[in-house]
């Protein structure tokens, strides 16, 4: 593996991410409290790998500007900003809800959840965007 390989790595890590994430919503809601609890530790630790990967990438290779043209010209930078501002959101988010979970402060766990759920599955499906947009041939699109 070298380090052209990471963008595909990266946009494995946020789609396993997003799945995990809703997998643990659906534990959650049928009461499966150790299952939910192992699923969304997995999600932060698959989280976590992406943004190693994702700095190692990007400390080698840098900015990768967008070539295309068009219509999806304004539509990957709405989606790379929006995904950008709320990463950056989302993992303060994302170890407080952890955090609270783990020392069995569920009240408040589940007061931040409510926002960090939504905000984290959008930073992961916009992060397979992002990748798709920016990596894969235009004929795929």
């Amino acid at each position: 593996m070298t380090v052209h390989d990471l963008p595909a790595v990266n946009a494995s890590l946020n789609a396993l991410s997003g799945v995990l994430l809703l997998i643990g919503y659906f534990l959650i809601r049928a009461h499966r409290i150790q299952q939910h609890r192992r699923c969304m530790i997995a999600a932060f630790v698959t989280s976590s790998l992406f943004l190693i990967c994702y700095i190692i990438y990007h400390a080698q290779v840098g900015s990768v500007p967008f070539m295309r043209q068009g219509l999806v010209r304004p539509l990957y930078f709405t989606i790379l900003i929006t995904h950008v501002t709320l990463a950056a959101v989302v993992l303060p988010l994302a170890i407080v809800t952890l955090s609270r979970g783990l020392k069995a402060r569920y009240v408040q766990h589940r007061a931040v959840a409510r926002w960090t759920l939504p905000i984290w599955l959008y930073v992961s499906v916009t992060g397979v965007l992002v990748y798709v947009l920016l990596y894969q041939p235009t004929w795929l699109l």
